[in-house]
């Protein structure tokens, strides 16, 4: 690798007002570097896009492009430097078809005129190399689905043939299967030699793809390394200013043996790969669920909350046998399941609509009379909701989109607090959030298995089962294969048992301890 600076940024300070975004930023990002943008929300990290953006201007220190000085008084100048972005806030024109997207500004036309069939023919080249073939290029881009539209706008970035690309936290929106695609865009862009500048939350992401990361604390850069030579536990000890492991609630109380099960499965079978799975959660239990993707995680969770149609087995709330057909029988009064799902964008909000709306969406009956809503009550409600997950009022009137992603899953997790779900099944909750929206969500999930509830969690992020949860049950081809207890694996014992170090017997609870 040639390590000759890429970008040079020194002592680069940002005010707006008399806020300091940008405090003294200092970094070297060298040439065909994937190098991690790291930081809590409010760290500085979009502002430090904008700048290298051209969208907006620091007020002091340099920065140097390739050797070269460069002061940038808009994206135009920023893309002939070689810099193309893609931005977490979409910056397509809804209306224009994904064709006109992909090509502007430079459509094919002849006399001023556009050409539309070489229009068609080089956008549908765009997409075969991207691995977006199946997508159409005559459809109006606001008709997409929110992943794709991202998948598009980092496309868009690619095609450009940059020298530098920086992606804006790419992952918010996209599924699983999604980020892999990204990793193949990357890797090829890394083959080619250009230089990557990603913005992330998720340290899977920075492992898998970054050769070198920088920190940004309160608006200053606490360090850059290389990322092979840094450990988790350092890494979130400087974003956050202490270690993760601080960072996860004291463990509570066991619950008692002999307690009536909140929830009971039994022989439960959904679609084509759940297959006779049987667990009890207990109140104020929180239940792991471990696996490798595609194992019926997903599944057993929308079966549970009547997004798939179960095929066998039983499910019994409180010890009364309910039947979950769909999602309003899951969160029905004598219920009281609720999901937060793997994708918040594009399954748990209405991102056109105000936190306050979407918050009160599965309750607005409570605050309604004669079809009208008591709009002093629904705040009052909301209000309260958003408190107890420390989430920003400025929800009460602000569209969801307007938010970033840890105070969105915050808005997700509020509506079902505030609906008194009995259960709260948890799929990669922190799943696109910063260190410190995690925090505060072990804390909303510490107080709510206090006063009584249960959750079953499905983590991505092992650390996290390891915390948490009091039992973890390994998932393998649609089958529980083992449970373990989850107030004594270590993080490389699940994950041995994800891949199929452990017996059904590993790790078993001790006598008396559960039923």
């Amino acid at each position: 690798m040639n390590d000759a600076c890429a970008i040079a940024i020194e002592d680069v300070t940002r005010r707006f007002g008399p806020t300091v975004a940008l405090d003294r930023v200092s970094m070297q990002i060298r040439r065909g570097a994937v190098h991690a943008i790291l930081g809590e929300n409010g760290a500085g990290k979009s502002t430090l896009v904008k700048v290298l953006s051209g969208m907006t201007h620091p007020d002091e220190g340099t920065i140097r492009v390739m050797d070269a000085d460069v002061r940038f008084g808009g994206p135009k100048d920023a893309q002939r430097a070689g810099i193309a972005t893609a931005f977490q806030e979409l910056s397509q024109v809804p209306d224009l078809t994904v064709a006109q997207n992909l090509l502007l500004p430079d459509e094919p036309s002849r006399f001023g005129i556009r050409r539309g069939r070489e229009c068609l023919k080089r956008a549908q080249a765009l997409l075969d190399q991207f691995e977006l073939g199946d997508i159409d290029p005559t459809m109006p881009v606001k008709e997409l689905d929110l992943s794709v539209r991202q998948k598009l706008e980092i496309a868009y970035a690619i095609s450009r043939n940059s020298s530098v690309l920086l992606l804006d936290e790419p992952t918010s929106a996209l599924t699983s299967e999604d980020v892999e695609w990204l990793g193949r865009r990357i890797a090829e862009c890394s083959r080619q030699g250009v230089t990557i500048v990603l913005i992330t939350h998720r340290m899977p992401e920075v492992r898998a793809w970054c050769s070198s990361l920088s920190i940004l604390r309160n608006g200053s850069c606490v360090g850059t390394f290389n990322a092979s030579e840094i450990p988790d536990d350092d890494v979130f000890r400087l974003i956050m200013g202490r270690t993760l492991g601080s960072a996860f609630p004291q463990r509570l109380p066991l619950p008692e043996a002999t307690a009536q099960p909140r929830l009971k499965v039994d022989k439960l079978g959904a679609g084509k790969r759940l297959v006779d799975v049987s667990f009890e959660l207990r109140p104020g239990e929180c239940l792991g669920v471990v696996a490798l993707q595609g194992m019926g995680q997903l599944e057993l969770f929308k079966s549970l909350f009547g997004l798939e149609r179960s095929t066998a087995g039983t499910i019994a709330v409180d010890g009364k046998p309910v039947t979950i057909r769909s999602p309003q029988d899951a969160i029905a009064a004598h219920v009281g399941l609720s999901l937060v799902p793997e994708e918040r964008k594009t399954e748990g909000l209405a991102l056109n609509l105000s936190g306050r709306a979407n918050i009160s969406l599965p309750t607005l009956a409570q605050f309604s009379r004669w079809g009208r809503i008591d709009k002093k009550a629904e705040a009052a409600a909301v209000s309260e909701a958003l408190q107890r997950v420390s989430g920003n009022p400025r929800a009460l009137y602000e569209p969801a989109s307007a938010f970033s992603g840890g105070n969105q899953q915050k808005f997700v997790i509020a509506k079902w607090l505030l609906a008194d779900s009995r259960v709260l099944l948890l799929f990669d909750p922190t799943r696109g959030v910063d260190v410190g929206a995690k925090v505060e969500i072990y804390r909303v999930m510490h107080d709510y298995l206090s006063s009584g509830g249960a959750i079953l969690l499905h983590s991505t992020e092992v650390p996290e089962v390891a915390h948490l949860c009091d039992r973890i049950l390994v998932m393998y081809a649609g089958r529980v294969v083992a449970e373990m207890d989850g107030r004594r694996a270590s993080v490389h014992e699940i994950t041995a048992a994800m891949l199929g170090g452990a017996s059904s017997h590993a790790h078993a609870p001790m006598a008396g301890e559960y039923a």
